[in-house]
């Protein structure tokens, strides 16, 4: 099952670079990122809203709604950021840079909530093999950036 989950991922993450492509010819075609970033939005929530239908997923109740924490909320903000910044700074760095900086972001980021539980996630606490694979991950990103 680890395979499979793996591969998916990989492929999830090979979609993300085509994406950005994607996105940057959209916007030239719309005029605007913000634009793009809404036909992008508006084309992945008719797509998720077939899905749902599909798999006869549950509509969430009000009541369900209500009981979110207000910060589970920002998801659909950050993935608004994402396609915006994908749009504009994607071909302004290259794709290559871009998902460089990106995942060294998700990096840094991931070993801080891991070490400390954050947001649902299983505490795993940094240690120096955690913190040397995070600095190879940094490494690849300066010799993917440098001009």
């Amino acid at each position: 099952m680890q395979l499979t989950a793996a591969l998916i991922t990989a492929l999830i993450g090979a979609s993300l670079v085509v994406q950005i492509g994607l996105n940057a010819s959209m916007r030239a075609h719309v005029g605007s990122a913000a634009g793009a970033a809404f036909v992008n939005f508006a084309v992945g929530t008719v797509a998720l809203a077939l899905y749902a239908v599909a798999t006869r997923a549950p509509i969430p109740s009000g009541a369900q709604l209500a009981g979110v924490p207000w910060w589970a909320w920002m998801g659909g903000l950050f993935g608004a950021c994402y396609v915006a910044a994908s749009t504009v700074l994607g071909p302004l760095l290259g794709g290559a840079a871009f998902v460089a900086l990106v995942v060294a972001g998700q990096m840094l980021t991931s070993l801080y909530i891991d070490h400390y539980g954050l947001l649902g996630f299983a505490q795993r606490p940094v240690d120096f093999v955690r913190l040397l694979g995070a600095a190879l991950v940094v490494v690849g990103v300066v010799l993917l950036v440098r001009r």
